[in-house]
């Protein structure tokens, strides 16, 4: 069981406009390394609905680096490995879309096309709801809900107990 489980917060509702993101590292079944950065999204653009989902406001990413300065610590996690994400096609997008708008590319990171999905798991287990806060819920993991690191590491600790 090794993987990497990831977790990106967005600005608004567009891909590209990470602003937080949780990347949490496994290695033969044991959590090695977590990373979590608050990303400053594109023009530091916020929508008020998804400020009320992660709590994230534009005043805290008003400094912080783009996610192109952030890029190296983000590919030195993820380059090569399995990923998976508790939806995936949401994470997988905001990653793909988010490198586009930087002029990065996807293919460099040598990850597989599809990610594995914690949801899709759970969920073909009989789960309902398969969210992750349900799913944490059931199997006794910590979470705060929305806080990306909290949310990758929920997601690597339920990959573990598929």
């Amino acid at each position: 069981m090794t993987f990497t489980a990831i977790d990106f917060e967005t600005a608004t509702g567009y891909p590209e406009s990470a602003c937080a993101v949780g990347i949490v590292t496994v290695n033969d079944g044991i959590i090695t390394d977590e990373y979590y950065t608050i990303i400053q999204p594109p023009n530091n653009e916020y929508w008020y609905r998804n400020i009320m989902v992660h709590g994230i406001k534009p005043i805290e990413t008003l400094n912080k680096p783009m996610f192109d300065d952030l890029f190296p610590e983000i590919r030195k996690r993820l380059f090569g490995r399995k990923i998976v994400a508790h939806n995936e096609r949401f994470d997988r997008n905001v990653l793909q879309k988010t490198m586009k708008y930087y002029g990065l590319y996807y293919d460099e990171l040598e990850i597989p096309a599809i990610w594995e999905c914690t949801c899709k798991i759970y969920r073909a287990k009989g789960y309902k709801p398969a969210n992750l806060r349900h799913c944490s819920d059931l199997n006794n993991i910590e979470l705060v809900h929305h806080e990306a690191l909290s949310d990758a590491r929920a997601c690597a600790k339920l990959y573990l107990l598929k």
